[in-house]
């Protein structure tokens, strides 16, 4: 400090202070462990170094070697998500953020918040050399798994056990789960093993989907998920996809788990564009069954293109291009099917342009990239130089609906200039929330089950028979929670300009509790909200995604640090957050789980928001003076004094039109606030 003094030029007195910040943010290194060997790994206390771009982590970890460079983000510390092989070797942290802040709402239906890691390998020979490409990219994920897990506490017979030979600057740190991402599908066994290797407590549970877990591709259910709340959508404008024809078109092919999944997912689908990386397909009037079956056939064999696709197949007119061709001269049906001269000639760029700017049904993204921005944004705001030239602008859509089957497909602004002109769409977090929900239940239940090995209650291998048993059970428990969340967002829809001060006030509450940020989330401002008053418009299905994820993860955390989730009586909570054998066979195991004060804190904070809706929560809270753990006691007393699960089971069941199906749970809902309220005023909720 006394020679900082001394540096007169602001610059380098800035740099050497911020320089000094990192240092001191340094939790934990393995820079001093015998053991670590392969990189060098810093643990940072992100909130300590100044001026870092929004959100701000947790924690990360950062790791160094000639090999691979790698950076890990939590926003919390019971939190997962993907590690990604990156290519970005000078901004990856840039890429990995923006994928924590996208992780972080998409996780609010599941117990961790949101976290993100990717690497960088830094001596890849070239990539026509697959098998040596590949090698080397594995070889660089093991020392990024082994790094990371370096400076990690461990856990054995119930207590903490520090990593050795690191010295601690923080509190005991134990949960650290992964999971696959981009060029990483295939790693979980990899990670699982090191783990194993090392002792680490959570087993094979440390990295979800391997061989021994939950294969999304198999169950198909990131499509499955994202299905639903397309179903939504449509049922809303009284059209039934499962039944009636809807023409779709789309980013990916077959051989994609979201894209190949989703695309079987109804047989009155009638695909009549999609393109990937590599061809443009387009069928101009398919039939619905044949084409389903040669989708199916493609979804089938290994490593699929659209180039696979029978020509026998494909309506009059149809085709498949390369993209690597120079020029296409595409058929008077494909000329029609775009709104194109048939009789010029265009190149693929231009070609996959017209066909994002097609009038369809549903636009369904199942591959990577970013297609679509607002109007008012540039392509250096996207960050996806790669797609640039093929890029939208969401006022141009002529689309009905989007499914946002992968991630970051659309620019949040684009969804909401869409949604603006009268489009249907959530958001990726929404629409493709059941692949982390699936892993988070694989997780849990490996947390159990680890217990009832450690006890002699059940072997390796019966263990893997279980899990297998149960797979059916939990997709359904995770396309139920997709099924509610979409629901929460029409009710929360429903309130239209008349809600819209109450969330001003709740956004003005996130944002002062720390809780949002409103421009990374790209929340109009009061100003603006404002004048959508005067102009009878309400938010947007986007902008309330944002905030049903933030109101989720505001309740979840205050009944975590509430007692109620260590009440006996949320015993049934916990246990039906699990599959039915798992309840029968290990409810020990399940009671006592190691995340139960988490797991019932999601699950309650989850069905309150989707059932009440983002408003009511706070709006008591702040009424009657009491706490948010106070107003989940409330609603789980008013839950069952009028057995609402039955209730609300009737009304969804019941056949009658969707909109006096909204209302009246809307309704239903109301009446349960009312008394939640009079139970908080009488104190009856406070033991």
């Amino acid at each position: 400090e006394a020679q900082l003094i001394s540096v007169h030029a602001i610059d380098d007195d800035r740099i050497l202070r911020m320089i000094w910040s990192v240092i001191n943010s340094v939790l934990r290194t393995n820079c001093f462990a015998a053991a670590a060997t392969d990189a060098l790994a810093f643990k940072i206390e992100s909130a300590a170094i100044p001026d870092l771009p929004s959100p701000v982590p947790w924690r990360e970890i950062f790791v160094y070697s000639p090999r691979v460079e790698g950076i890990h983000l939590r926003a919390g510390p019971v939190a997962r998500g993907g590690l990604r092989w990156s290519d970005r070797r000078d901004d990856f942290r840039t890429e990995i953020l923006g994928l924590m802040k996208a992780q972080r709402v998409k996780n609010a239906v599941i117990v961790p918040t949101g976290a993100k890691g990717g690497f960088y390998a830094k001596q890849l020979p070239p990539a026509d050399d697959r098998d040596a490409f590949l090698a080397e990219g594995v070889e660089a994920y093991k020392i990024f798994i082994r790094s990371l897990l370096s400076i990690t506490d461990n856990i054995k017979d119930g207590d903490v056990v520090p990593p050795q030979d690191v010295v601690r600057h923080d509190d005991d740190d134990p949960y650290f789960v992964v999971a696959a991402d981009k060029g990483t599908a295939t790693f979980s066994d990899i990670a699982n093993q090191i783990a194993e290797e090392r002792g680490f407590w959570l087993g094979d549970a440390f990295a979800s989907g391997g061989s021994n877990g939950y294969d999304h591709k198999a169950m198909g259910i990131t499509a499955r998920g994202a299905w639903v709340s397309v179903q939504r959508h449509f049922i809303e404008m009284g059209v039934d996809i499962q039944k009636e024809p809807v023409n779709v078109i789309g980013v990916g092919d077959m051989s994609g788990d979201v894209f190949g999944n989703g695309m079987l997912l109804s047989k009155a689908i009638r695909l009549v564009a999609a393109f990937d990386h590599r061809n443009i397909f387009i069928d101009p009037d398919p039939d619905p069954a044949k084409s389903w079956k040669e989708r199916q056939r493609l979804f089938g064999l290994p490593r699929s293109s659209w180039e696979d696709y029978s020509a026998k197949k494909l309506s009059k007119g149809g085709a498949v291009y390369s993209r690597k061709s120079k020029s296409i001269r595409i058929t008077e049906q494909i000329g029609e099917l775009l709104g194109l001269n048939h009789k010029e000639e265009y190149s693929p760029t231009n070609l996959i342009t017209a066909i994002l700017k097609s009038q369809a049904d549903l636009l369904w993204f199942g591959g990577i990239g970013t297609y679509v921005k607002a109007a008012a944004q540039n392509n250096i705001d996207v960050g996806d130089h790669a797609n640039d030239l093929i890029r939208v602008n969401a006022e141009d859509l002529r689309v009905k609906v989007i499914g946002e089957g992968a991630n970051l497909g659309i620019t949040q602004e684009a969804r909401i200039a869409f949604a603006a002109a009268g489009g249907r769409t959530n958001t990726d977090f929404i629409d493709n929330s059941a692949g982390v929900d699936c892993s988070d239940n694989e997780v849990n239940i490996k947390i159990a089950l680890n217990a009832s090995m450690a006890g002699g209650r059940i072997k390796p291998a019966g263990r893997n028979r279980l899990l297998e048993r149960m797979t059916d059970e939990v997709g359904d428990l995770v396309l139920e929670d997709n099924r509610l969340q979409a629901l929460g967002l029409s009710i929360a829809e429903m309130g239209g300009r008349k809600t819209l001060p109450s969330y001003m006030r709740l956004i003005d509450q996130f944002e002062e509790r720390g809780q949002l940020d409103r421009v990374v989330e790209g929340l109009a401002s009061n100003e603006d909200l404002a004048r959508r008053v005067q102009e009878d418009r309400g938010l947007y299905r986007p902008e309330l995604a944002v905030l049903i994820s933030t109101a989720k993860l505001a309740l979840q955390d205050a009944i975590e640090q509430g007692t109620l989730s260590e009440d006996p009586g949320m015993d049934q909570e916990i246990l039906h957050a699990f599959p039915e054998p798992l309840r029968k066979n290990h409810r020990k195991a399940i009671l006592d789980h190691q995340l139960r004060r988490e797991i019932i804190a999601t699950k309650l904070a989850n069905r309150m928001i989707n059932r009440l809706g983002l408003i009511d929560p706070f709006e008591l809270a702040e009424e009657e003076g009491c706490s948010l753990g106070e107003v989940a006691r409330a609603f789980v007393m008013v839950e069952r004094i009028f057995n609402a699960g039955e209730t609300w089971k009737a009304l969804e069941d019941a056949p009658m039109g969707e909109d006096i199906r909204l209302l009246l749970i809307d309704r239903f809902s109301y009446t349960l606030r009312s008394h939640m309220a009079d139970l908080m005023r009488t104190r009856l909720s406070d033991g």
